[in-house]
């Protein structure tokens, strides 16, 4: 379950996942593997600015008192919500998710390059079609 501050805003809707859900909702929600492995947490939501469609998911994974922390940029289609569990299930093994595209969390690439964009939507096995309608 969420830490962050604004717990106290999420309410009824958020404890379910039920209808449309805000930023404030997801960032801070665990990620885990099927097995139930903590892999990490939802850090951000990056947004297309022409399609205003959610890009992708930003993934914290590893680290050690918040240092060495890596970023992963996961498409929302690679994960399944889990509204009982209020977490989201990513189908990536530990091992292989150290293998996945990452950045360092204070250097971010430029997410909306088309290359970028190929690797993370393959790694995962998810079509990448830019959301630029």
């Amino acid at each position: 379950m969420s830490t962050h501050v604004n717990d106290r805003n999420r309410g009824e809707t958020a404890a379910h996942y039920g209808g449309a859900l805000s930023a404030n909702m997801l960032i801070g929600d665990p990620v885990v593997n099927r097995k139930g492995e903590k892999l990490g947490k939802i850090e951000d939501l990056v947004i297309h600015p022409k399609g205003f469609c959610i890009e992708y998911a930003v993934v914290s994974f590893g680290g050690f008192l918040g240092m060495g922390d890596k970023r992963f940029a996961v498409p929302l289609e690679a994960m399944k919500l889990s509204p009982e569990e209020r977490e989201f299930i990513l189908d990536v093994e530990k091992e292989r998710l150290k293998t996945a595209p990452g950045f360092d969390k204070d250097k971010w690439p430029d997410l909306s390059k088309r290359d970028f964009g190929q690797a993370v939507y393959g790694f995962y096995g998810c079509s990448y079609t830019p959301h630029t309608h």
